[in-house]
C-alpha cells in the first residue's frame, strides 16, 4: 500500500512538475536583468539565487500534497487499514522529492549556464541540492499537513515554510564557496534532521486533522 501511494503521488507530482521547473528557469533568466551584465557579480551571486529559486519552487505544489487526499477521505481509509500516519507522511515525502527534486537538479544545469557558473561551482550546487531537496520536500509535506483544512492554506504554508527553510538556504549558499566545507556538513546535518523528523511531525498533524 505504501509503495502504491509513493508511485501514485510521484506520477501525480511529475505531471505537475513543469510549473516549479519553469518558475526556477524564469528566475534564473530574470536575475541577470536585475543585477546587470557583470559576469563576475552574476557568477558570485548566481548560486545563492538558484538556491532561493529552488526554495520558492518547493512551495508551489504544497496545496496538492495532502489536501486532496484529506478531502477525498483517502487518509481515513489508510487509518482504517491500520497504516500509521507517519508511514503515510514518509511516503508522501518520498513521492514529493522524486517528483520535484531530480527535475529541479536537471533544471539547475541550464540555470547555471545562464548565470555563468563555472564547473566546480555547479558541482557544489548540485551536491547541495541533492542533500537539501529531500529536506525541502519533508518541510513541504509537513507544512501541508499542518495547514490542511485551513482557509488560505497556500499563503499560510508559505509563511510557515519559509522561516523553517532559512538554515537550508544559508548553508546551501555557503557550501558554494570552494573553501567552506563546514557549510556542506552543516547542510547535511540540517537536512538529515529535517528529513527524518518530518514524518513524525506530519503524522501527528494528519492525526489531528482526522480527529
Amino acid at each position: 500500500m505504501i509503495a502504491t501511494l509513493i508511485l501514485r503521488d510521484t506520477l501525480r507530482g511529475l505531471r505537475a512538475a513543469g510549473l516549479p521547473v519553469v518558475f526556477f528557469l524564469i528566475a534564473a533568466t530574470l536575475f541577470p536583468f536585475a543585477v546587470g551584465p557583470d559576469a563576475r557579480l552574476l557568477a558570485k551571486a548566481g548560486g545563492g539565487m538558484l538556491w532561493l529559486a529552488a526554495l520558492l519552487a518547493a512551495l508551489l505544489p504544497v496545496e496538492r500534497l495532502v489536501a486532496p487526499d484529506a478531502e477525498a477521505g483517502v487518509l481515513d481509509q489508510f487509518a482504517a487499514r491500520g497504516i500509521a500516519d507517519e508511514g503515510v507522511a514518509a511516503a508522501k515525502i518520498a513521492a514529493h522529492w522524486l517528483s520535484f527534486g531530480p527535475p529541479l537538479m536537471l533544471a539547475a544545469l541550464p540555470g547555471a549556464a545562464l548565470l555563468g557558473l563555472d564547473g566546480p561551482t555547479l558541482a557544489r550546487l548540485e551536491a547541495g541540492l541533492a542533500i537539501g531537496t529531500p529536506a525541502l520536500a519533508a518541510l513541504g509535506v509537513t507544512v501541508a499537513a499542518l495547514t490542511t483544512g485551513l482557509r488560505g492554506s497556500g499563503a499560510l504554508a508559505g509563511l510557515v515554510l519559509l522561516p523553517l527553510a532559512v538554515p537550508l538556504l544559508i548553508f546551501g549558499a555557503g557550501a558554494l564557496e570552494p573553501t567552506d566545507m563546514q557549510a556542506l556538513k552543516l547542510l547535511a546535518a540540517t537536512a538529515l534532521l529535517l528529513t527524518f523528523g518530518a514524518p513524525f511531525a506530519a503524522g501527528a498533524a494528519l492525526r489531528s486533522f482526522r480527529d
